[in-house]
């Protein structure tokens, strides 16, 4: 590894994939904290976030926020029934 400072364009580059990165980890927490609220638990949610449902296209609900669908997941998690 060199001592040398980034260049404007590199640092540029990182900052982006930093902010990227960022805003999918917001998104999956988001409807992480949304699953858990209807579905009762961490463990629940957890769960839930890497099985492949129908409703879903046979997708994980991870899948589909990696791939910034999250409005899609959270509506689906929002007719949901609650746990009791």
């Amino acid at each position: 590894m060199s001592d040398k400072p980034l260049s404007s364009d590199a640092l540029a580059a990182l900052q982006g994939r930093f902010q990227q990165q960022s805003r999918k980890a917001q998104a999956y927490y988001a409807v992480m904290h949304e699953a858990r609220r209807v579905l009762g638990s961490d463990e629940a949610a957890s769960v839930w976030m890497e099985a492949p449902l129908a409703a879903l296209d046979r997708q994980t609900p991870a899948q589909l926020v990696a791939a910034g669908r999250e409005q899609e997941v959270l509506e689906h998690v929002h007719g949901l029934k609650p746990a009791r």
